[in-house]
């Protein structure tokens, strides 16, 4: 399972990255934010997106004890999104022991 995991996330980080380089490269947010801002199902998968990025903030909130990591990925889910809670889920999935299940990812370590 935690190998699975690893390549499902990994996955994805790498193809959002690419996406949204690739994206960028071929227009600039600031140029097609009017066209995206006038459609209303844009605005709403935005909701959606954010939303989501809020709930599973509240599972990294509850993960970091320093308030500095909370604040930092805080700042990197709502400007990068699934790029960085992919790269979060693929750093909690190695620092695992070999012996810990998947499961363990979702628990607070010790202090």
């Amino acid at each position: 399972m935690k190998l699975f995991l690893k390549l499902l996330f990994g996955c994805i980080f790498v193809f959002m990255a690419v996406m949204t380089i690739r994206t960028g490269l071929s227009v600039s947010l600031s140029a097609a934010w009017p066209s995206y801002a006038a459609n209303p199902w844009a605005i709403a998968t935005l909701y959606d997106a954010y939303f989501g990025f809020v709930t599973f903030y509240a599972w990294v909130f509850y993960k970091e004890r320093r308030v500095w990591t909370r604040v930092l990925w805080l700042v990197l889910i709502m400007g990068l999104g699934n790029i960085a809670m992919s790269f979060y889920v693929l750093i909690q999935l190695f620092r695992l022991k070999p012996e810990e299940p998947a499961a363990s990812i979702l628990q607070r370590r010790p202090a």
